[in-house]
């Protein structure tokens, strides 16, 4: 009983004054989900590809200064990448530093460690879902879209 007790860091089990049902309380999000939390890391590391839109938050990269290309188009382009990686024709890393219109481009894309409330919620949420060595589908934020890869 005591093992089913314990949960992650910062993690509080209640009670619902409305249902009577057990919920779980986050004191470091102030977030509260039905579900028992898993043994999540506090944080993660992964890089990225972003392709930038006519309508992310600022259309303009270290590649193009103005960012003319519509959001589907973004989208395809990364469809278009995670294909090329699913075939072999490109890694992650080459893909990231040649095309990502993020910074961190220079860096093969890696983002370094971040825990929750550093990212964007979207990309948070899915940099936290993935597991290590796996590479997630399109990921729209206000930045862009993205494509993820879980390093750490």
């Amino acid at each position: 009983m005591a093992d089913e007790e314990q949960l992650p860091p910062g993690w509080e089990k209640r009670m619902s004054r409305s249902t009577g049902n057990v919920y779980y309380f986050n004191t470091k999000t102030n977030s509260s989900q039905w579900e028992r939390p898993s043994g999540e890391p506090d944080k993660v590391r992964c890089s990225h590809i972003l392709v930038k839109h006519n309508k992310s938050r600022r259309p303009s990269s270290w590649r193009e200064e103005n960012i003319t290309r519509t959001k589907d188009e973004a989208m395809e382009i990364i469809q278009g990448y995670i294909k090329s990686m699913k075939c072999g024709d490109a890694t992650f890393e080459d893909l990231a530093c040649n095309y990502s219109d993020c910074s961190s481009a220079k860096k093969n894309g890696d983002l370094g460690l971040f825990g929750r409330g550093q990212m964007q919620k979207p990309f948070e949420d899915a940099s936290f879902a993935l597991k290590v060595g796996e590479i997630s589908g399109p990921v729209v934020t206000d930045s862009g879209v993205h494509v993820i890869l879980r390093l750490g």
